[in-house]
């Protein structure tokens, strides 16, 4: 498979044929990403995208799954869209879901009449980035949407039928903001009504404006207990049933997952033992990206 740079999928796309159809992020500006700050957003060529799929056709004949990368692959035209997802359909019969990035400006980009289509054609899943419901964060970290545009977005994609996934970052409000952070994320998440809610812990870039902000000092990251009752805010103002939620990442310091709102309670208590001390926590040195 040739891909351009390196190439980051979701945890639960790790068993997936990743096929590369744009390199980097459209939007590439928000300050704790470092993700593709090396790397200029280009479409890939017909020629690159029909090459991976060919060769998947040959060596991938085990694997069901398909995720499109790279950041952002729902930016591309629907007819671009259309194309790719028929040559996936013609040369991998064998898949039967396609999942991908969309950020909140590329869905809505598109119409549920378009969404529908790229159904037809096996998309399953896509993977929203929610970062924080809480607008001041979303303007420091310039995320270029509000907790308003992005509940728009998400209702676009439960319209469709399709499944969403949608991820929020613990500590990116910094200590000061870190409640406030967690409690207006949970009530858009509940407006939202994605399928999934996977919670990560910021762990600052040196590459990213706000990992240089962080390493002068001028950025304070909640610790571990900080961290935890961000976590247990989060969750305690969520308000939206038959949702998957995970905070079981590398990153995080108590794995954690469940069923909201069946496990919302015994999710809490787990937390408040770890507050408490009785429950043991990940090892700073064993947290990672």
């Amino acid at each position: 498979m040739n891909y351009d740079g390196d190439i980051i999928r979701p945890p639960s796309e790790a068993n997936s044929i990743i096929i590369q159809v744009t390199v980097g992020c459209s939007h590439n500006r928000c300050t704790f990403c470092g993700a593709y700050k090396d790397k200029d957003f280009r479409i890939r060529s017909d020629k690159e995208i029909l090459e991976n799929i060919a060769f998947a056709a040959q060596y991938c004949g085990r694997q069901k799954r398909v995720f499109l990368a790279d950041g952002d692959a729902l930016i591309l035209s629907q007819k671009r869209l259309l194309k790719i997802f028929t040559q996936v359909k013609d040369h991998l019969p064998w898949v039967n879901r396609i999942a991908l990035y969309g950020n909140a400006k590329a869905i809505r980009s598109k119409s549920v009449e378009e969404l529908l289509e790229l159904k037809g054609l096996g998309l399953h899943r896509i993977y929203m980035g929610l970062e924080s419901g809480d607008n001041a964060v979303l303007a420091a970290v310039q995320k270029g949407e509000t907790g308003d545009s992005m509940i728009k977005a998400a209702h676009r994609v439960k319209e469709a039928g399709i499944f969403l996934s949608a991820t929020v970052l613990l500590g990116l409000a910094g200590i000061k903001g870190s409640l406030q952070h967690a409690r207006e994320s949970g009530r858009v998440l509940s407006e939202m009504g994605p399928g999934q809610i996977a919670a990560l812990c910021l762990m600052p870039l040196a590459n990213t404006p706000l990992g240089k902000e962080y390493a002068a000092g001028g950025f304070h990251l909640p610790d571990s207990h900080g961290m935890l009752l961000e976590l247990r805010e989060l969750i305690r103002n969520i308000d939206c049933d038959r949702v998957q939620f995970m905070a079981n990442h590398a990153s995080n310091y108590l794995p954690l997952s469940g069923r909201l709102m069946r496990d919302r309670e015994s999710m809490l208590q787990k937390i408040d033992q770890a507050l408490q001390g009785n429950q043991p926590l990940v090892p700073e040195q064993y947290r990672a990206l």
